[in-house]
């Protein structure tokens, strides 16, 4: 039998876990000020603690002044108590090299000629500078207002013109009242979040899946479900259940090149998607950010619903320049209204008139589109070597995309991806660990790679040296 030191030992644990777990939903805004706690039995039930556990947790915490007893009432999170919003807080504690905020950081923090193989864009040499540098010059000619002057509130009519151009060779059929333009993909996503979801609904998102979502989900206090995904989309039969069972707000995807994995989205898988959708009332984003990477165009879930409950965002970021940034988002001509609002309300108009008339300048030339064919060449080509060189020393892609530049890879003998990204860190690399993007913690043996930042030689020595310290 254990000892009277050691249950009381684990008793005083399993408090602090509970205390932990509180902290937590306070900090993440899950429980807000005034808010009731749980029952003392069914936090107990749920934990799989004893009530006295529970009760000398509240207890404790009561001390502290996060929370206040209300007799014969229960206990509520106290008024004056509530943290600023800490994201790296709202979650679970997680080692830095699996950890998006750090990744993140990290990627965005180097110096532009330090080769990035775990970050998510193309190398400065990849975009097309002579087009950028053309439209730039151009821009030092226009008109004053548009150097000067705040952006409207849906954006510069050229770059929405042509955007609708675009928006009719995917099929998707949007008026002039369904477009508006944003500062960023990222922000059509957050004004979207804004308007649809309040602080403890729920959100899907793939497993494993671009990991700012989670990240951005995080900062809106959403609660999030995980769907495995596939070869040909998430997992049909799982998706439909977690639709029945948790009742999603909101589901966030790429349908075409997914990120991590590469992997595109089937006609069938599709369909299926959207009538498991309609029947549960769930509204999807589907982030078209590496639509322009294809070789061919997949189905596209917008294209297939007619904007009636998929929102299509988008940016350029990835193909054209993510310093000159500018979002969009394709949506029911109502919504868009809303969402105007919001952008007003959160940037005071739309996206910078300078941003747009760049991307507009390149995008209207025949530039762009040679500059895409010669891209997508370049990446198959990269696509190929890299998948080469990783098999050498042991790691497999997943699959072969059809387009794009990350291989998601499984590691040889199930080596665990962070602690070969840990030990490449003694050599300042940071590489994107399969659990960075995953919200189960189901891929510690993955990694993606950035096929277009890996010509460094430096890169492959550092790798080396990495798997062998971790597998030692």
């Amino acid at each position: 039998m254990a000892s009277e030191a050691q249950t009381r030992g684990r008793s005083g644990t399993r408090t602090i876990d509970v205390m932990s777990a509180i902290r937590a939903k306070v900090a993440g805004r899950a429980l807000g000020a005034g808010d009731r706690l749980p029952s003392i039995r069914s936090l107990a039930a749920a934990m799989d603690v004893s009530p006295s556990t529970v009760v000398e947790a509240y207890d404790r915490l009561a001390a502290e002044g996060l929370i206040r007893a209300r007799r014969g009432s229960g206990f509520y999170v106290a008024p004056t108590m509530m943290p600023p919003l800490a994201l790296a807080e709202a979650g679970p504690r997680r080692d830095r090299e699996v950890d998006p905020f750090w990744v993140s950081r990290q990627s965005l923090d180097a110096d532009a000629a330090v080769a990035k193989p775990g970050c998510g864009w193309l190398p400065p040499g990849w975009m097309p500078e002579a087009g950028l540098r053309r439209a730039v010059r151009a821009l030092a000619r226009t008109e004053t207002h548009l150097l000067t002057d705040y952006g409207s509130t849906r954006g510069g009519p050229v770059l929405r013109r042509l955007l609708l151009a675009r928006l009719a060779e995917d099929a998707v059929p949007a008026s002039v009242d369904q477009l508006m333009l944003t500062g960023s993909g990222t922000q059509s996503a957050d004004l979207v979040c804004r308007f649809l979801l309040r602080p403890g609904d729920t959100v899907l998102v793939d497993d494993p899946c671009y990991f700012n979502f989670r990240a951005l989900l995080r900062a809106h206090q959403a609660r999030i479900v995980g769907v495995p995904y596939t070869l040909t989309g998430p997992d049909v039969a799982r998706f439909e259940e977690i639709l029945g069972t948790e009742r999603p707000r909101l589901y966030i995807t790429n349908s075409a090149l997914h990120n991590p994995t590469g992997a595109t989205l089937s006609l069938q898988t599709a369909h299926r998607l959207l009538t498991a959708a309609a029947a549960h009332d769930l509204t999807i984003i589907e982030d078209d950010i590496f639509g322009d990477l294809e070789p061919e165009r997949s189905p596209r879930l917008a294209a297939l619903d007619g904007l009636d409950r998929v929102i299509r965002i988008g940016s350029f970021s990835k193909t054209l320049s993510a310093s000159v940034r500018c979002g969009y988002i394709a949506a029911r001509a109502d919504w868009i209204e809303h969402l105007v609002d919001l952008q007003v309300a959160t940037s005071f108009g739309g996206p910078s008139p300078v941003a747009t008339e760049i991307i507009a300048n390149v995008l209207a030339g025949g530039g762009y589109r040679k500059h895409m064919d010669e891209l997508r060449q370049k990446l198959a080509s990269a696509r190929r070597n890299v998948a080469r060189k990783l098999g050498a020393i042991g790691i497999e892609p997943w699959l072969m995309p059809r387009g794009g530049f990350f291989l998601w890879c499984r590691l040889a003998g199930g080596q665990d991806a962070a602690q070969v990204a840990r030990a490449a860190l003694e050599d300042n690399l940071v590489l994107a660990p399969g659990n960075v993007f995953s919200v189960s913690q189901t891929a510690s043996h993955f990694m993606r790679f950035n096929v277009a930042q890996m010509n460094d030689p430096l890169v492959w020595d550092v790798l080396r040296r990495a798997l062998k310290a971790a597998a030692k």
